[in-house]
């Protein structure tokens, strides 16, 4: 069975809370693991990640309201922190009293939120390619501001079915080190075609976006060193949305409580370009190696 077929193997839930109802996929036995992806994936991205890491941890993939297998209302708060609270909600409404969270991007701007607010029950904080903080990515912050203006959502349907806008460092460009990835439909299609094919999938993904949280991301410069899980930081080093040189930086924000490792042969998606390699890290870090 391949990742992708494991990965659609897995039974979807979708778990109400307040306004809006996460996608849930579970798999594994033993010690909690949560997956909490960035933009503009879902839980889709985790797996190549899933097949190795079932095998030590129940895992628990989520959608985020605004993307994926997730649903929203027209009262759903988008904001970092709100994203944070549903989760912990979530969590709350699963009995999971401790586990460990990998968190990509977006998403681990809000995985670093919860461990901040729930201290005593994040053991482990697996962080890549993230926000950093004093530094905005190119195009997000324009994306963020236009997106959602009259028109805009089917802008940017229209140009997410254009394959020089995805080659674009517009679009997708950076996601890989290998461009040749960006060929394969098993690799954007899953992300893109749900926007491409529904308004209202395509305002969803906005409003996420939206919702990243800049001044919780600058205050992070203060607020890492709160953390008291046991943090690995993994990086593809040849990332031009967040280089590689920024995040090293911020492990002197954290209380000597952070490792960090570079992924190489990959940019923004390195659990995605190689699997292997941040899977053996995140064992490794946990004495499962």
């Amino acid at each position: 069975m391949t990742d992708i077929e494991f990965y659609k193997s897995l039974s979807l839930q979708k778990i109400a809370i307040d306004d809006v109802a996460i996608g849930l996929r579970q798999v594994g036995e033993g010690d909690h693991l949560v997956f909490i992806h960035g933009f503009p994936t879902h839980g889709y991205t985790w797996r190549k990640l899933i097949p190795q890491l079932s095998q030590h941890y129940q895992c628990h993939i989520l959608d985020l309201p605004g993307l994926g297998d997730s649903q929203w209302s027209d009262t759903t708060d988008f904001s970092s922190k709100s994203q944070a609270r549903y989760v912990m909600k979530l969590l709350e409404k699963l009995g999971i009293e401790k586990c460990s969270l990998v968190a990509h991007d977006s998403g681990a701007t809000i995985a670093r939120y919860i461990a901040i607010e729930q201290p005593d029950q994040i053991e482990n904080l697996f962080i890549f390619n993230t926000e950093i903080p004093d530094h905005r990515p190119p195009w997000i912050p324009f994306y963020q501001k236009v997106g959602l203006w009259p028109g805009g959502p089917n802008i940017i349907r229209w140009l997410l079915s254009q394959q020089w806008f995805i080659k674009s460092p517009m679009g997708f460009k950076e996601l890989y080190t290998d461009e040749s990835w960006l060929e394969d439909p098993s690799n954007l299609a899953t992300y893109t075609d749900p926007v491409i094919h529904s308004q209202e999938k395509a305002i969803g993904a906005l409003k996420y976006l939206k919702g990243i949280d800049w001044e919780l991301v600058d205050a992070f410069k203060t607020l890492h060193k709160v953390i008291k899980a046991k943090t690995l930081i993994l990086w593809g080093e040849d990332d031009n949305t967040f280089p590689v040189a920024l995040g090293k930086q911020m492990i002197h924000q954290f209380d000597g409580n952070a490792d960090f490792v570079t992924i190489k042969d990959a940019s923004l998606l390195p659990h995605e370009e190689q699997p292997e390699a941040v899977a053996e890290e995140i064992l490794k870090f946990v004495g499962k190696g």
